[in-house]
């Protein structure tokens, strides 16, 4: 087999990243406002639908908007501050971007490893590691 032969099939194997990325959207949090507080009504089916622990979303959240947090008995998310559901949806966003899509072919089947203290993004759709 030449050269030109492998690129080819290589090229035929090779997942279509616009048809299979279709199939996954980041999921839209439901928030209101309690007091001084936000609740994000749907963080649990958030969490499971990008496959990550509460707590790491959680604390990326905290980063993210610059406030603290907590999951309150309901197992809903609790922001100290008034945040709108837009705000929230764009932090949930990066938090995908960084955490959840590959980096190589853009698709969300991920998981996080810790090699040596830091994060790595490991994708079982194309074999790609990158640092999270």
């Amino acid at each position: 087999m030449d050269y030109d032969d492998m690129l080819e099939r290589g090229i035929e194997e090779t997942p279509d990243v616009e048809s299979s990325s279709g199939r996954f959207e980041v999921p839209e949090p439901e928030v209101r406002q309690e007091g001084h507080a936000s609740v994000f009504e749907n963080f649990q089916q958030v969490c499971s639908d990008l496959g990550r622990e509460d707590a790491h979303l959680l604390g990326f959240l905290q980063d993210e908007l610059g406030t603290s947090a907590h999951i309150d008995e309901s197992n809903r998310a609790r922001l100290t501050g008034e945040f709108d559901a837009d705000r929230i949806h764009d932090a949930v966003d990066a938090y995908t971007e960084r955490y959840v899509l590959c980096s190589e072919c853009g698709l969300p089947d991920t998981k996080l490893d810790r090699e040596q203290g830091a994060e790595i993004l490991r994708c079982t759709a194309c074999g790609a590691q990158s640092p999270a």
